[in-house]
């Protein structure tokens, strides 16, 4: 029997039912990547699958790491599982791509709601494609030709940094995306500070519009999956009951420009008032090579 599919927005989304990924075929797993791409994150309602389980589902679409800098809250965890509790903390109430700090991001995700709130605690996600496809044609112009440097400063660890594309393209459908986010992203390489702050204000905010978004109520035993190399999800920090995820990251991400940085980098060095974003670029480009 084939997968059930059902859409979930016109931006992005679908829930998968008629399958047990407890006991996927090499068919089916093909059929999910083809899913994966068209939809770019996918649902599994219902499913009953132990942590080894979910460890070899995931590893069938690739290298699985664990989290570079967040440690597991269950010291019992495989280790290439992330769990992670509401009630201690770290929820990711805030629009990202996951780890773009790091050279080689994560490629995608698989998420087991293990214990989910009654009410609330729903996580959103945002079809970058979508995103850049609503560009007006200059600003498009503009962002093909920019940089922009990521950091991980919100896990305490800001000289691990990144530059990547403004416009990556999906190396399996050729799509344009829209590859900025408000979580790790920290300036544009090549404007001033003043101009980079206004400019990623206003992408940061735009990937966020309706429109581009899909919103998913949890129940327990749901398996996600996203393609994290064209979509940002935000958790909805609106519960007050235990919520408990684990997650498998699959690694091997090559990002990809849609096209070469027609500038220089904007540096200030020597200059009186260097922000700290122009020290980070400045210390990034010299380690590269760069400058």
């Amino acid at each position: 029997m084939s997968l059930e599919v059902s859409r979930l927005s016109a931006a992005l989304g679908a829930e998968i039912t008629n399958v047990d990924l407890a006991k996927v075929t090499d068919a089916e797993v093909d059929e999910i990547k083809s899913l994966l791409n068209e939809h770019k994150v996918i649902f599994f309602p219902g499913q009953k699958v132990s942590m080894d389980e979910h460890v070899d589902f995931g590893s069938k679409f690739g290298e699985l790491e664990g989290h570079p800098n967040l440690k597991k809250n269950n010291s019992q965890s495989h280790p290439k599982v992330f769990e992670l509790v509401a009630s201690e903390g770290g929820i990711a109430d805030e629009w990202h791509t996951d780890i773009t700090f790091q050279d080689s991001p994560a490629l995608m995700s698989v998420l087991h709601m293990v214990k989910c709130p009654e009410i609330g605690g729903d996580t959103m996600w945002s079809s970058l494609s979508a995103a850049y496809d609503a560009l007006s044609d200059p600003l498009k112009d503009l962002c093909d030709g920019l940089t922009a440097l990521h950091d991980a400063r919100p896990h305490g660890k800001p000289e691990k940094t990144a530059i990547h594309p403004v416009v990556r393209t999906h190396p399996e459908t050729g799509k344009k995306i829209l590859y900025v986010n408000e979580h790790f992203t920290r300036r544009i390489v090549e404007m001033s500070m003043d101009e980079s702050d206004m400019l990623l204000s206003h992408l940061t905010k735009w990937v966020t519009r309706p429109e581009f978004t899909v919103r998913y109520n949890w129940t327990e035993g749901t398996i996600a999956m996203w393609d994290n190399r064209s979509t940002q999800h935000y958790v909805v920090n609106d519960f007050k009951d235990e919520r408990i995820i684990q997650r498998v990251t699959i690694m091997g991400d090559v990002v990809e420009a849609s096209s070469n940085p027609r500038w220089e980098p904007a540096l200030r060095e020597g200059f009186s008032a260097v922000t700290t974003h122009d020290k980070q670029l400045i210390t990034h480009l010299k380690e590269k090579g760069r400058s």
